[in-house]
């Protein structure tokens, strides 16, 4: 049987499957079957695919990734599927390191891995993106209770019984893999966050895009999905440090939003410094939390990357946060 099915969804992504499908080839792990899925691509990604070697099936009209997965698992022979995403470049031995988890560990259903800190689009927001994502990963507990399908692989067998990716809630990228990861965990299955089973993402990142990504198709769902579970896990982005994070931004927002307020008054009272007091120590604890994150920054792009990282980061806390709030109202308003 062979050992990887290494699946990957298409939507007219012309310009990184290249680059993604010659580093497959160019494993030094051979022992795979290589299946795209296009999407109902328009700019020929399934005629590209079929020429650098793939087994290319197609879906029915645009169906989102999740459906196009699952309709190559549908398909697949090997033991463990590998989904990767058209945007990534796998290193030479990215397959064998998973590989050797797996062998190493045969009550392993699953693993997934990171990005490497090394983002091929040099401008900022891609590089402050990708970055994040890769220490996010790599500073977070091997144990995990999630799955991400950029750069993971599960037990054919396990995937199969699960009812594979939630298509129907899902139709376009979004949480399917850490929804998929919640239902394996649910019945026992254990997943490895492998940190050294890394990929290259190829990916260019606008402002515009990381919030609509990060906030349409991450903290909406995700949110959502949390509402629904009886304890939210402590793992990759909800780890103590991030919900302590998200406090003391509540705080720093609220008490300098009160101190502009009262500052237009004439006379200063004893409450005016406490609100500025509140609000310069929640910006330090803000500070201090997340030192290992920004020092991690500097080490790798320098000091003004940091800084203007900084105002970023706190930015995702504020929208994280804020939608975690509202989608609780409205799950609790649904429910009278």
């Amino acid at each position: 049987m062979t050992f990887f099915s290494i699946i990957i969804p298409v939507y007219n992504a012309c310009d990184t499957l290249p680059v993604c499908l010659q580093a497959v080839q160019q494993s030094d792990f051979r022992d795979w079957e290589l299946i795209v899925v296009d999407d109902d691509s328009t700019d020929g990604s399934a005629a590209l695919a079929v020429e650098m070697g793939a087994r290319v099936m197609r879906t029915h009209g645009r169906t989102g990734p999740a459906h196009a997965r699952n309709l190559g698992a549908s398909v697949a022979h090997g033991r463990y599927l590998f989904f990767l995403d058209a945007d990534c470049r796998l290193h030479p031995d990215t397959l064998s390191r998973a590989a050797r988890h797996l062998q190493a560990d045969p009550t392993l259903d699953a693993l997934f891995g990171s990005y490497d800190d090394t983002p091929a689009a040099p401008n900022f927001i891609s590089q402050y993106k990708n970055l994040f994502h890769h220490y996010i990963h790599q500073t977070s507990r091997e144990t995990a209770v999630t799955f991400w399908a950029g750069c993971g692989a599960i037990r054919r067998e396990c995937f199969l019984e699960l009812g594979g990716f939630d298509a129907a809630r899902y139709p376009r990228p979004a949480i399917e893999d850490i929804e998929l990861g919640y239902r394996l965990t649910a019945v026992g299955g254990r997943i490895r966050l492998a940190k050294d089973v890394q990929v290259t993402h190829l990916k260019k990142w606008t402002l515009a895009s990381l919030l609509r990504s990060d906030i349409g198709d991450r903290a909406i769902p995700w949110s959502r999905l949390l509402h629904g579970q009886t304890a939210v896990p402590a793992d990759l982005n909800l780890q103590k440090e991030h919900r302590l994070s998200a406090a003391a931004l509540a705080v720093f927002l609220l008490s300098a939003w009160h101190r502009l307020v009262q500052s237009r008054r004439l006379n200063q009272s004893r409450s005016d410094k406490l609100l500025s007091l509140a609000a310069f120590f929640s910006a330090l604890t803000l500070l201090w939390l997340n030192r290992d994150l920004y020092q991690f920054f500097r080490r790798k792009r320098g000091w003004f990357f940091a800084l203007r990282a900084i105002p970023l980061h706190w930015l995702y806390y504020f929208y994280g946060t804020a939608v975690y709030l509202l989608t609780a109202i409205a799950s609790n308003r649904s429910r009278r």
